[in-house]
């Protein structure tokens, strides 16, 4: 999966500025590499990172695909901290300024459902959220939204790594998903193949 250098840059950020989330940056490394590598080159598609305390995955791929440039992520948390703890739209290749839980969904919902208008078929957005970000209520009136508009041109990614266990146990997330007319497949997300399968 993700090369063991992003994985490092992540922690050495961290060190350095005494500053972000390893285990949420580290769950979602390799799913975020991957949909850069094997996912947006297809017809222009979008990514959209709505658990944005994440952001540092994020950061060290868009550097590691040259989209971000070094001396920018070498900011990070430095400089009145132009590139911080949470993703900013100011930043290249930063779609939308997330970081408060629930609100990257919606503005991917809506970017699906204005391509839908403007018949734009081809281009796809994927977005990935967390499993505690699903208690928030704005997941799913987003997702009953897209349900409703047939947003097949939405892909929710949902890491599902148990951290909602500690605040506020959630139910079974497949199936609740399923019951907002979701079309679901569970993945291994630390797994080309199983990431494959899926997608």
């Amino acid at each position: 999966m993700a090369p063991n250098s992003l994985r490092r840059k992540i922690v050495e950020l961290v060190f350095k500025s005494k500053e972000g989330h390893i285990p949420s940056s580290l769950s979602i490394i390799d799913i975020i590499y991957y949909i850069y590598k094997k996912r947006l080159r297809k017809n222009n598609s979008i990514f959209i990172l709505s658990k944005g305390h994440g952001s540092l995955a994020l950061y060290v791929v868009l550097n590691y695909f040259k989209i971000l440039k070094t001396k920018i992520l070498n900011l990070y948390f430095k400089n009145n901290k132009f590139i911080g703890g949470h993703p900013d739209i100011n930043l290249s290749g930063v779609e939308a300024s997330t970081g408060s839980l629930g609100h990257g969904f919606p503005t991917a919902t809506g970017i699906a459902l204005g391509l839908k208008i403007k018949k734009n078929n081809k281009k796809k957005i994927y977005v990935l959220v967390g499993d505690g970000e699903c208690n928030e209520g704005p997941i799913w009136e987003s997702a009953h939204i897209a349900s409703n508009y047939k947003l097949d041109n939405l892909i929710c990614i949902v890491d599902d790594n148990k951290s909602s266990k500690n605040l506020l146990p959630i139910d079974n997330l497949l199936k609740k998903w399923s019951a907002f007319g979701w079309h679901t497949i569970k993945a291994n997300g630390h797994s080309f193949k199983s990431l494959d399968s899926a997608f």
